[in-house]
């Protein structure tokens, strides 16, 4: 399988590993699946970072790839595929960076770990928590 990792999975594969699901830990611990994380979780932790949503993320945005390789990932750039996609996407919800992410893993074929539930109103994407 190759999956996707949603912001707050990543986040928590690296500080808090018990906050994840039992499927996603399973994935994450599992070297036949293939993770990846979205350039767009960069910019949200970055964003979220800098207006004060996520004060604690100085240490991982200062050290934002050493994290990355730590886990393990490939990362996953965002393209005009993606981006033209994310802006089309017939979906209510407005969050960019769940938009980006829910584009590329339609268009690339990754299923997405994820616990937010808007993500089940949108068909063609498959998620697992």
């Amino acid at each position: 399988m190759r999956a996707l990792l949603d912001t707050h999975a990543l986040l928590w594969a690296l500080t808090e590993p018990g906050r994840l699901g039992s499927q996603a830990r399973q994935v994450l611990t599992d070297s036949s699946h293939e993770l990846v994380v979205s350039a767009a979780s960069a910019w949200e932790v970055a964003t979220k970072q800098r207006i004060g949503r996520l004060p604690q993320a100085d240490v991982l945005v200062g050290a934002y790839g050493r994290h990355l390789d730590r886990l393990g990932v490939t990362r996953l750039p965002m393209t005009e595929e993606h981006a033209l996609l994310a802006g089309q996407l017939d979906w209510s919800h407005r969050d960019p960076f769940d938009r980006m992410l829910a584009a590329q893993a339609m268009s690339e074929t990754l299923t997405l770990i994820t616990r937010d539930p808007a993500f089940a109103d949108l068909r063609g994407i498959a998620t697992i928590w």
